[in-house]
């Protein structure tokens, strides 16, 4: 991934964390996961469930989120934040995903604009 100040969650136990302890912010297209982390870094993770569609429709919508996140304002530092794709991510276009996510993370405090 290569969001500018991030490195990339990796681990299901991240995951894992993240799903559990962290805040939830929901839309149609898209849901975030933000929790706050101890290593002063923002760590970033993408997925999609097979509930999206096949192999294309999954690998699609992660390039778009990925496309999306790249365009926001850099995050602050010290934090997990997990990006789920929902099936109507599929045909959203990067731009209006981009929209849905700094309205997300803003409410979060994690972008400021």
């Amino acid at each position: 991934m290569a969001l500018t100040g991030t490195i990339p969650l990796k681990t299901n136990s991240d995951f894992r964390r993240a799903y559990t302890r962290g805040k939830a912010y929901t839309d149609p297209a898209l849901v975030t996961y933000v929790r706050k982390n101890r290593a002063g870094i923002c760590r970033i993770g993408i997925t999609a469930s097979k509930k999206i569609g096949n192999a294309v429709e999954r690998n699609r919508a992660r390039r778009v989120i990925r496309a999306a996140a790249e365009m926001l304002p850099s995050f602050s530092s010290g934090y997990d934040i997990v990006f789920v794709a929902r099936t109507r991510t599929v045909s959203r276009k990067s731009t209006q995903i981009k929209e849905i996510m700094s309205r997300q993370l803003t409410s979060a405090g994690v972008i400021h604009e």
